[in-house]
């Protein structure tokens, strides 16, 4: 698919799914100070991104102001990772914008499954028919919260 652009209909806002765009010392500088990704190097967050259905949030004066990805196969799964808003800008609605705009993305429509993990957000994704695992029990995860300490010192 080619890239992905929508413009907000009332303020100076648009999202592409363009990497070229990304301003990516910015996408660090948020991620590796979120509590999720701490200590995240440059080259993963590249990385990341370049291999995900990556969404970014641009304002027309500003630049890149948010950003998004969608780890998935196009086909069955994705899961919905990095969402970030700068504080800057939130308040405005945008994260709400930014999660109609990737949960309407042409590719990922007819999913069977579409994950995440937060911390503070239910409320947010709540609304776009995220809920608890229906059957917690046949989920695991091998998670390492320390990697990026690890590995990078």
């Amino acid at each position: 698919m080619s890239d992905f652009c929508v413009k907000h209909d009332k303020l100076p806002y648009h999202i592409c799914t363009n990497i070229i765009d990304f301003d990516f010392p910015k996408v660090h500088s948020w991620l590796s100070n979120a509590y999720w990704s701490q200590g995240i190097p440059m080259e993963t967050v590249v990385k990341g991104f370049t291999n995900s259905l990556a969404f970014g949030l641009f304002h027309t004066d500003k630049g890149q102001v948010g950003c998004a990805r969608m780890i998935t196969d196009k086909a069955t799964f994705a899961y919905l990772a990095d969402v970030y808003i700068d504080e800057s800008e939130r308040g405005n609605g945008l994260g709400v914008w930014l999660m109609e705009v990737i949960m309407g993305h042409p590719e990922l429509q007819g999913l069977r499954r579409i994950m995440l993990a937060t911390a503070d957000m239910h409320a947010l994704y709540r609304k776009f028919g995220f809920s608890e695992p229906a059957k917690p029990d046949r989920l695991m995860e091998k998670l390492s919260p320390e990697i990026y300490k690890a590995l990078y010192g």
